[in-house]
């Protein structure tokens, strides 16, 4: 029997994986970067509970220095964290351009680091490669396509590769494993019109937990930056067991900045089908949502990570309208980030300032590859 619905599976009954894959996250909505963020977290947070050092190399194309992203101040968390896994190397200018504006300096900054990045690769030294923003760095012409995809396609057998940014060549599509697009939603207020620091990331694709991860480094980075401490709450929902996919992650974080990261978890140690929850699906919901409520009202947190939330809404375990009030009704400064698939959209995506739709193209797992810890779970 096929059984349709919303359901969070465990770590428990997953073959583990060896092989490393190539992950490209493209589209035009947010949350690329802070994805492969998600994924170096994971990746530590394995390598903490397994005793095995797990390095990772950022490598940020036509992202140069003398101007501010988004995840600068996640990865000043993950150096301040993990100082002696991260390293970083940074090319190219720090204005936008098109294709039309290219320069030889844009031509010779790529070069050097994908010079960089083939060093990394034949070196084995990595457990995983992020290159982000390689995939407009190809669709502008900047690299030769050919000569990238033969050099992926060589890589150690154990090293993940992450590719972000939008306009990945179809070359590139071609060898991934994995291929998530973000695609961006907008409601009944104009783009960016909603309200400030609501962020939802929902579909079937690869993407949404770990982008809620790398808000949560962003957060405590820009309480570094600032020197003040800025809380993280995480609160999940439909995930009362053990052996998720976030749980090395968030124990990472909380090994390296005690003081800020809260978790809290609620649900059953099982799959919640429709038509079939019980009472205490609905008492477990309704138990993280007043955790969740007191925490958004408090103004204690700056970032409130509200996990599996829309799943939730999805099965009916609690109602929309309390939550749409809650989060009319947030302070300013805190940002609530919701996450998790769901067949109809509750009323709260309208008050989002940013939604996110991970739309699933290709991943390993369809084609009978196992998962790996640390990466997927």
């Amino acid at each position: 029997m096929v059984r349709t619905g919303i359901g969070i599976r465990t770590a428990q009954d997953r073959t583990e994986r060896l092989v490393g894959q190539i992950h490209v996250y493209d589209g035009a909505g947010k949350g690329k970067s802070q994805a492969a963020l998600g994924v170096v977290l994971r990746s530590i947070g394995l390598g903490i509970q397994t005793f095995s050092q797990t390095r990772v190399l950022l490598l940020r194309f036509l992202k140069g220095p003398g101007r501010t992203y988004d995840e600068d101040a996640a990865i000043e968390a993950l150096q301040r964290g993990f100082p002696h896994l991260i390293d970083q190397v940074r090319t190219g200018r720090a204005e936008f351009f098109g294709a039309e504006e290219i320069t030889k300096f844009d031509r010779l900054e790529a070069q050097r680091g994908w010079d960089v990045a083939k060093g990394a690769i034949a070196s084995g030294l990595y457990s995983v490669v992020v290159m982000d923003e390689l995939n407009p760095v190809l669709d502008l012409g900047l690299l030769p396509v050919d000569e990238v995809v033969r050099t992926l396609k060589r890589k150690p057998e154990h090293m993940e590769i992450i590719a972000t940014g939008r306009g990945a060549p179809q070359a590139l599509v071609d060898i991934a494993d994995l291929h998530s697009e973000m695609k961006p939603h907008y409601h009944t207020l104009p783009e960016g019109q909603g309200i400030t620091g609501i962020e939802i990331y929902t579909g079937e694709g690869k993407g949404k937990s770990t982008s809620a991860l790398g808000k949560a480094l962003q957060a405590i980075g820009r309480g570094i930056s600032q020197d003040k401490s800025h809380r993280v709450l995480i609160m999940q929902w439909l995930k009362g067991g053990v052996g998720y996919t976030e749980d090395s992650a968030i124990q990472a974080l909380r090994q390296s900045y005690p003081n800020l990261v809260d978790h809290q978890r609620s649900g059953r140690d099982a799959i919640v089908w429709r038509g079939q929850q019980q009472d205490i699906d609905y008492v477990e919901a309704e138990r993280g949502w007043e955790i969740a409520k007191s925490a958004i009202a408090s103004g204690m947190y700056k970032t409130i990570i509200l996990d599996e939330l829309n799943p939730t809404i999805d099965l009916e375990l609690l109602p929309e309208e309390p939550i749409v009030q809650a989060l009319l009704r947030k302070p300013k400064d805190t940002e609530v980030i919701i996450t998790g698939r769901c067949k109809n959209h509750p009323a709260y995506f309208d008050l989002a300032s940013v939604h996110s739709e991970m739309v699933c193209h290709k991943h390993y797992a369809a084609r009978g590859v196992d998962l790996k810890r640390g990466v997927d779970f």
